[in-house]
């Protein structure tokens, strides 16, 4: 059994595509997946299964698809895929709300960074199958945008801290 964490992209996020964090957990579970927990309300779930990475993701894809009538975007890490963004965070001595990991299917384009608009005091950086920003102002406040990033989804790295150490223990 191989731990995981599903993200989901654009789930009970600004007043759209909401799924209660129960219903996401009975998804799982009908899907066969095993210690199933969710994390905030945000699209955020651990649990064990004896599926591969790509099938984990197809099969929450198709579940979510037919439960919100239009493509929802899972991202999927192992515990210890999670743990390794965890320890590659660039920016290790920022507070944890001030920097995002956004997480993508693939490695970022290598003209990320060059390709990023109203760039001001953020700071990115690329990872493996992510891109990491520092937000010394807040994301609040920001206009940055990161056209690599429009497929991905982002979580700030005390989320992330969570749900590695969730998965771990699992």
């Amino acid at each position: 059994m191989t731990a995981y964490i599903a993200l989901l992209r654009a789930v009970n996020v600004g007043g759209t595509g909401k799924l209660p964090m129960a219903e996401l957990k009975a998804m799982c579970e009908d899907e066969g997946f095993l210690s199933v927990k969710t994390y905030i309300a945000s699209g955020n779930v651990v649990f064990t299964s004896k599926l591969k990475e790509k099938a984990v993701k197809a099969a929450l894809e198709a579940r979510l698809a037919e439960y919100a009538g239009k493509p929802v975007g899972v991202m999927v890490r192992t515990a210890a895929e999670m743990a390794a963004v965890l320890a590659a965070n660039p920016f290790p001595g920022a507070p944890g709300n001030r920097v995002v990991a956004v997480f993508l299917d693939s490695a970022p384009p290598k003209d990320t960074v060059a390709s990023a608009r109203h760039q001001t005091t953020e700071e990115i950086r690329l990872g493996k199958r992510e891109i990491y920003v520092r937000y010394d102002d807040g994301m609040a406040s920001s206009k940055l945008v990161i056209p690599a990033a429009k497929t991905g989804t982002g979580r700030n790295i005390n989320t992330v801290a969570k749900l590695a150490e969730m998965a771990a223990a699992l």
